[in-house]
C-alpha cells in the first residue's frame, strides 16, 4: 500500500486543501512602497504607476527592465495587480476607438444575436467578443494607433515575454448592472471543480503564468460605476482555482476586496488567478466602458499541427466497433478519445459558440464522448464535428 498522504498532499489538490484561515492569513500581506519604488503610490495594497513617468522610463532599456521587474514581481508574488494612470495619454484616440466599438455594439445588438457572457445574463450589459479583430477590420489605422502603445507591450512582456497574443473583449456595464461573482479567469477559471481536481498542482501554478488580464478604461470609472473588485495576494494561493468556487471563500472576497477608481485612459493589469469580479453600477446614468484584454503566452501551443477533426473521423467507426465488441473497455475507449480529439474548447468564436450555459462551449472530446455514449452513426458524428468546425472561425 502506498503512503497516500505523502503522494497526495503535494500534487493533487481538492477541497481538503482549501483552508479558509490559511487563506485569510495569506491575503493579510501588505504592500510596501519600498518594494515598488518606481510606483507613484500604493492604493488599496496595489502599486499605481504614472503613465507619463513610465513612458520616459521606457526610452531607456535599463530603466524599462527595472519597471518590468517590479511589474513581474507584483504579478508573481506581490499583490498580483498593477495600475497605470494615463496609460493612454491621447484621450481623443481613446474616444475615437470608443466610438467605433460603440458602433459595433449597436450593429450587433440590432442583429439580435443574443450573445451570452461568462458572468452576466445576455442583455445585462453590452459585450463585444473579439473586439481586437473587429476594430482592426473596421478601422485599421485607428487600430494601429491604439495598439502602438509602448506601455501595453512592456506590461505584457513583463509577465509573458515576447511573442504574446492580444485578444480584447469590450464590456459596457449599464446603470443598474449587477456585480459579478468572485472568480479567477482563463484558463483554469473557466473549469468546474471536478475538472480542476484532475490537474496536478504544478498545472494550477502554471495556468496563471499563461495569461495576463487587463482593462483599459474608456470612460471615467468612479467607485459608484463598479470598477473591478480585486483581492490582492489571492493569485498566489495555490488551491485558489478550487477555493474561489466555494461560498466561504467568496464571502471573504466580499469582505476584503478593493476597488480602484479609474479615469479614462487609465489601465489595470493583473494575474488571471487574482480573485476578482466586476462591481455593481449603482449610478443612474453612467455607462462603465472597458476594453478588456486577455493576453496569451506564446508558449501555450503544441509543437505540431494535428488535424484532430480528421483523425477523429478516421478512428470513430473503428473505435465504436471495438467498444461494442468488447475488445476495448469503456476506459480504454476513453483513452483513445483523449489521444485523438481536441480536449479544450478554446480558442472559440464566442459570438457563435457563446457560453449561454456554463463557462465554455463543448470540446471536440465532449462531442466524441457523446457520440459513443449515444451510439451515433458515423454520419451523425461527422455532421456534429463539421458543425463544430464551422464555428471555429473569427467572423
Amino acid at each position: 500500500m502506498l503512503d497516500q498522504k505523502h503522494t497526495h498532499a503535494s500534487v493533487w489538490l481538492d477541497d481538503r486543501d482549501c483552508d479558509i484561515e490559511a487563506f485569510k492569513r495569506h491575503i493579510d500581506q501588505e504592500t510596501s512602497k519600498a518594494d515598488y519604488p518606481l510606483a507613484e503610490e500604493i492604493a488599496g495594497n496595489i502599486p499605481v504607476y504614472d503613465g507619463d513617468a513610465m513612458r520616459k522610463a521606457m526610452a531607456d532599456e535599463d530603466d524599462a527592465r527595472a519597471v518590468m521587474a517590479e511589474w513581474n514581481r507584483s504579478f508573481q508574488s506581490g499583490p498580483g495587480i498593477v495600475a497605470i494612470r494615463k496609460a493612454y495619454a491621447d484621450i481623443a484616440l481613446v474616444d475615437a476607438v470608443t466610438e467605433e466599438l460603440s458602433a459595433i455594439i449597436a450593429e450587433e445588438e440590432a442583429g439580435n444575436s443574443g450573445k451570452g457572457d461568462h458572468f452576466a445574463a445576455a442583455g445585462a450589459n453590452s459585450r463585444v467578443w473579439n473586439g481586437h479583430e473587429k476594430l482592426c477590420v473596421r478601422a485599421p489605422e485607428l487600430f494601429a494607433r491604439y495598439n502602438a502603445n509602448e506601455l501595453i507591450r512592456r506590461v505584457a512582456e513583463s509577465w509573458l515575454g515576447s511573442g504574446y497574443q492580444i485578444t480584447t473583449q469590450v464590456n459596457v456595464v449599464r446603470p443598474g448592472g449587477k456585480a459579478q461573482t468572485a472568480h479567477r479567469d482563463y484558463h483554469m477559471g473557466f473549469q468546474d471543480f471536478e475538472t480542476l481536481k484532475g490537474f496536478p498542482a504544478s498545472q494550477h501554478a502554471l495556468s496563471a503564468a499563461l495569461t495576463l488580464q487587463g482593462a483599459v478604461a474608456h470612460s471615467d470609472m468612479s467607485i459608484e460605476t463598479g470598477p473591478t473588485k480585486l483581492l490582492p495576494y489571492s493569485q498566489s494561493y495555490l488551491p485558489g482555482y478550487l477555493a474561489v468556487l466555494q461560498d466561504d471563500f467568496r464571502d471573504v472576497f466580499e469582505e476584503r476586496f478593493v476597488q480602484l477608481p479609474l479615469a479614462k485612459g487609465d489601465a489595470a493589469f493583473f494575474n488571471p488567478a487574482t480573485f476578482h469580479a466586476a462591481g455593481e453600477n449603482v449610478t443612474n446614468d453612467a455607462h462603465r466602458f472597458a476594453n478588456l484584454m486577455q493576453i496569451g503566452s506564446t508558449y501555450g501551443r503544441s509543437i505540431e499541427i494535428v488535424d484532430r477533426s480528421r483523425i477523429t473521423r478516421s478512428v470513430y467507426p473503428h473505435l465504436k466497433r471495438l467498444l461494442t465488441d468488447g475488445v476495448l473497455t469503456a476506459r480504454e475507449a476513453d483513452n483513445v478519445v483523449a489521444a485523438t480529439a481536441e480536449g479544450y474548447p478554446f480558442p472559440a468564436n464566442l459570438d457563435i459558440d457563446s457560453p449561454l450555459s456554463g463557462m465554455a462551449p463543448p470540446s471536440q472530446q465532449d462531442v466524441m464522448r457523446q457520440a459513443l455514449a449515444e451510439d451515433w452513426t458515423f454520419e451523425q458524428m461527422d455532421a456534429a464535428i463539421s458543425e463544430q468546425d464551422g464555428r471555429k472561425r473569427s467572423h
